[in-house]
C-alpha cells in the first residue's frame, strides 16, 4: 500500500509474527526520523493506520533502523486512534449546521473552529495537547457563561460546553491522559517533551534482528558504570522493581547512517555464503577467515561509495559484521563483559527482554529484546556447530559455544513441544581462564586451610565428588583441581558438554584427552553414550578420569572405573547434591549405584551458594569437605560413614577444621600417608605438609596483592609454581633424606620472588 503524506511517499503493511500482529510503516524516504514521541507528523500517521489496522499490537517504523513500540505503547495509542474515529463517524453533532441550530449566531464561526481544530487536528497528532486545550476552553467559557445575561444566549452557551465536557469525558478515560495527568498542570500544546514520559521505542539497525530499549529509564538509580571494549554499560536501580537493570549500548547503536547502511550492503553479500558443519569445527579459524573476507569487503564498499573510515572504524564495522552473520549478535556482546555470569532469554521472544545474572549485582533484566527470527537464527547455528538435533522428537539441545576473543559458554536450549511458547536459550559463560585453588581463596570460596587439604589430597590420587546445587561452582572447582595435578600425568575429560578448561590445560603443557559423549537428555544421537565413554577410558592407558557431571547411566561405569581401572590415580567429578547424604541418596537411589560401590568415593566436596539476609546478593562457598569411611553396611549417615573434615561456619563466614581434622582422625588421609614412606604412620609429619601447601597458596596470594598483580593467581603462574613446589620438594628430600617444610617452603619462595622480579622487568619492557 503506498500514501501520499506530506512531501513524501510513505509504505506500510502489517506482518504476523507470532502472537503479533505488527504494523510496518516504511520511512525510508523520509528525511526526518521517525518518533512518536518527538513528532506530531508520525504520531498523526500512526493514529491513521492504527484507525484502518485495529488489531495491531506493534508499531514499527523503518528508516536505516527499526524503531519498535511494543504492546504496551501500541495499545495506548490504539485508544487515542479509536476515540479519533468515533468522533470522525459522529461529526453531524459537531457539524456547522449543529451549532448553527444552538441560536447564537454571534459565536458560532470561533465554535466551529474551536470544536473542528481540537477534534480533527489536535487529537490525533497531540491528545494531550488537545485535552489541555479543551480544558481551558472550558474554563474561559464557564467564566464567560457566568456574565452572561440573556437566556437564549446562555443556553446556546451550555449546549457547547456540554459538547465539549462530552469530549473531555471521553479523553480522561483514556490510557494516555489518565497517565499524562499528573504533569499536565503548565503543559503548552505542542509541546512534545511530555509524551517521553510514554513512548520510548526499542530500535534495531537493518542488518540486526534483536532490538534495544536505547533511551535510560526514568527515575532510574545509577549505581554504576563502565565499559568493556566498545560498549557502553550502566547498572540501574529501577524503582518499581527490586531487580537492576542491566543497560547497555554497543557500538552498533551509535554509527552514522552511511556506516549503517556499508554494514547492510555487506551483510547482503557475506550472508550469501552459509557455513557448513565442517567450517564450525575451527570456529576460531573460521572467524579469521570471515574477518578478513569481511575486512576487505567494509573497505572495498567505504571506497566504492566514498566513505572515509578510519582503520579503527573498519575493524569495529567488521567486528559488528561478523556478530550478525556468522555470530551470535548481542549474546557476543553481552558475553564480552567478563561481569556477566549466566544469560537467560525466555519465550516468547520479542515481547521479553533478556535476563542476566552479574557478578556484583546479581539477577539484572537487560535493555536487549530478542526477537523470534533471533531464535531461529541461533537455532540453526547450535545445530550445526554440535551436530546434535533440536525438533520436536528432541526439545532439549545441551552444547557449547566458542567465541574467540570473547568467551566460551554452556548453551541449554529448550524448543516445543516442551516449551509451548517457543524457543528459550540458557547461556552460561565459562571464565576466560581455568580457575586456580589461590583464586578461590582469594574471593574466599576456600580457606587457605582447604586449598591445602585438596592438593594433598589430589596429589594422593583420591576419588572425589564435587557436589553442590545449580550454579554453586562445582565446574570451575573442579577445573581448578585440575591445576593441582602433576602435568606429568595424563589427564581423560569426559563431558557432553564441553565445560572443562582442557583447551587452556592442553596449551599450558598438560597432557589432555577431551572426550564428548551423549548428552543424557538427547535421543536419536550418533554420539557415544556416557557410561560406554568411561569404559572405553580403562583401555586407554593408565590416566586420570575427570568426568564433568555424573547425572544418568554413566555413574555404574564410574564407580567401575572407581574401584577397578583408576584406583592409582584421581578420579573426580561432579554431581547435584547439596550434603554427602544428598550425593549417596542420588548415587544409590536415584543412579541405583550398589551401596558397596559407593564406598569407593573417598571424598565428598560440597559448594553451596550462601546468601545475605535481605536476599539480595550470593557468594560461593565451599560448605563441607567429607571424607567418606568404608566400615558401614545401610546408612552412612546412621552408621557414621561421612566424617567432615572442614564444615562451613556461617557466623564467621569461613570453612572451619572439624575436631576429626585437627586430632588426625581422617581414615582418608592416613591411606594418602600409608604410601609415602616418610609418613606411614606419622601424623605429624602429614599434617606439616598439609600446613606447607597451605602455606604456599596464602604466600602466593600475599604477594600477588604486594605487587598489585592478579595474574600471579592465574593458571600459567599456579602451574609453573606448583611444579617447582614438586621439584624443590624432591630437591630438599634428596638432600635431607625428609621433606623439610620449613626449607621446601624458604626455596620456593626464593623462586617465587626471583620469577616476580623476571616479570616485573619484562612487563617494564
Amino acid at each position: 500500500m503506498v500514501d501520499n503524506f506530506s512531501d513524501a511517499s510513505i509504505t506500510y503493511e502489517t506482518q504476523r509474527q507470532g502472537e503479533d500482529n505488527i504494523l510496518k510503516i516504511d520511512c525510508e524516504n523520509l528525511i526526518k526520523m521517525p518518533s512518536i514521541e518527538d513528532d506530531e507528523f508520525f504520531m498523526a500517521k500512526a493514529c491513521e493506520l492504527l484507525v484502518e489496522n485495529k488489531g495491531v499490537t506493534k508499531i514499527v517504523f523503518t528508516q536505516k533502523r527499526d524503531y519498535e513500540y511494543d504492546y504496551a505503547q501500541t495499545n495506548i495509542l490504539l485508544e487515542i486512534a479509536l476515540l479519533y474515529n468515533q468522533l470522525i463517524k459522529n461529526k453531524e453533532l459537531f457539524s456547522y449546521n449543529a451549532l448553527k441550530n444552538y441560536g447564537l449566531k454571534g459565536n458560532l464561526e470561533r465554535w466551529y473552529n474551536e470544536v473542528h481544530n481540537v477534534i480533527f487536528n489536535m487529537l490525533k497528532k497531540d491528545p494531550a495537547g488537545c485535552y489541555v486545550t479543551l480544558k481551558r476552553i472550558v474554563r474561559r467559557d464557564m467564566i464567560a457563561l457566568e456574565k452572561t445575561v440573556d437566556t437564549k444566549a446562555k443556553q446556546a452557551h451550555n449546549k457547547y460546553l456540554e459538547i465539549l465536557k462530552y469530549i473531555l469525558k471521553l479523553l480522561e478515560n483514556t490510557k494516555l491522559i489518565t497517565i499524562l495527568k499528573p504533569y499536565l498542570a503548565g503543559h503548552s500544546p505542542g509541546d512534545r517533551e511530555i509524551y517521553r514520559k510514554i513512548f520510548s521505542p526499542s530500535i534495531k539497525p537493518d542488518f540486526m534482528f534483536t532490538k534495544l530499549m536505547a533511551t535510560y529509564p526514568k527515575q532510574a538509580l545509577e549505581l554504576d558504570s563502565y565499559t568493556v571494549g566498545d560498549n557502553e554499560i550502566i547498572i540501574f536501580e529501577l524503582p518499581d522493581t527490586i531487580q537492576y537493570l542491566y543497560h547497555i549500548v554497543p557500538p552498533e547503536f551509535r554509527l552514522e547512517e552511511d556506516e549503517y547502511e556499508l554494514l547492510d550492503l555487506a551483510r547482503g553479500i557475506l550472508s550469501e555464503h552459509k557455513p557448513e558443519k565442517q567450517e564450525f569445527v575451527d570456529p576460531e579459524r573460521m572467524r579469521e577467515v570471515f574477518s578478513n573476507v569481511g575486512h576487505d569487503l567494509i573497505e572495498e564498499l567505504a571506497n566504492y561509495h566514498n566513505i572515509k573510515l578510519t582503520p579503527k572504524k573498519i575493524n569495529t564495522l567488521t567486528n559488528i559484521l561478523i556478530r550478525y552473520t556468522v555470530g551470535f549478535g548481542l549474546i557476543e556482546v553481552l558475553l564480552e563483559d567478563k561481569k556477566v555470569q549466566d544469560i537467560t532469554i525466555n519465550s516468547p521472544m520479542g515481547q521479553i527482554p533478556m535476563f542476566l545474572v552479574h557478578q556484583d549485582f546479581g539477577d539484572c533484566q537487560t535493555n536487549i529484546i530478542p526477537t523470534v527470527n533471533d531464535g531461529e537464527s541461533w537455532a540453526s547455528k547450535l545445530r550445526l556447530i554440535s551436530g546434535r538435533p533440536l525438533d520436536e522428537a528432541n526439545p532439549v539441545l545441551d552444547t557449547e559455544i566458542f567465541i574467540p576473543e570473547v568467551a566460551n559458554a554452556r548453551v541449554g536450549v529448550i524448543a516445543p513441544p516442551l516449551n509451548p511458547l517457543g524457543i528459550a536459550y540458557a547461556f552460561r559463560r565459562h571464565r576466560d581462564k581455568p580457575w586456580t585453588l589461590p583464586l578461590f581463596v582469594k574471593n574466599r570460596m576456600l580457606t587457605p586451610l582447604a586449598a591445602g587439604i585438596l592438593s594433598f589430597i589430589i596429589d594422593g590420587s583420591r576419588t572425589l565428588l564435587i557436589a553442590g546445587t545449580r550454579s554453586a561452582g562445582k565446574t570451575s572447582l573442579l577445573g581448578s583441581l585440575l591445576i593441582e595435578i602433576m602435568r606429568k600425568y595424563r589427564i581423560i575429560t569426559i563431558e557432553d558438554t564441553l565445560e572443562l578448561p582442557t583447551t587452556s590445560l592442553r596449551k599450558l603443557g598438560y597432557n589432555v584427552q577431551p572426550m564428548k559423549v551423549a548428552s543424557a537428555l538427547s535421543k536419536g544421537s550418533s554420539e557415544v553414550p556416557a557410561d560406554e565413554g568411561i569404559r572405553t577410558t580403562l583401555r586407554l592407558g593408565d590416566s586420570c578420569l575427570i568426568v564433568g557431571e555424573v547425572r544418568s547411566t554413566e555413574a555404574s561405569a564410574l564407580y567401575e572405573a572407581m574401584r577397578v581401572g583408576a584406583l592409582a590415580n584421581v578420579v573426580a567429578g561432579t554431581i547435584h547434591g547439596d550434603s554427602p547424604y544428598g550425593v549417596f541418596d542420588r548415587v544409590v537411589n536415584d543412579l541405583k549405584v550398589p551401596r558397596t560401590s559407593f564406598k569407593a568415593t573417598d571424598i565428598i566436596v560440597v559448594a553451596n551458594p550462601i546468601k545475605s539476609a535481605d536476599g539480595l546478593h550470593k557468594w560461593r562457598r565451599v560448605t563441607q569437605i567429607s571424607e567418606v569411611r568404608k566400615q558401614w553396611e545401610d546408612d552412612p549417615l546412621r552408621e557414621n560413614g561421612f566424617v567432615d573434615l572442614m564444615k562451613y561456619n556461617s557466623k564467621t563466614d569461613e570453612l572451619e577444621p572439624s575436631d576429626a581434622l585437627i586430632n588426625g582422625d581422617s581414615e582418608i588421609l592416613k591411606a594418602i600417608a600409608g604410601n609415602v614412606k616418610e609418613w606411614a604412620g606419622n601424623w605429624d609429619a602429614v599434617w606439616d605438609n598439609i600446613l606447607l601447601r597451605t602455606k604456599i597458596k596464602e604466600e602466593l596470594i600475599n604477594i600477588s596483592e604486594k605487587e598489585g598483580n592478579l595474574d600471579l593467581l592465574e593458571a600459567p603462574f599456579v602451574i609453573q609454581c606448583n611444579d617447582e613446589f614438586h621439584r624443590i620438594s624432591y630437591k630438599v628430600k634428596e638432600k635431607k633424606g625428609v621433606l623439610d617444610s620449613d626449607a621446601i617452603f624458604f626455596e620456593w619462595s626464593e623462586w617465587v620472588k626471583r620469577e616476580v622480579k623476571k616479570l616485573n622487568i619484562q612487563n617494564e619492557k
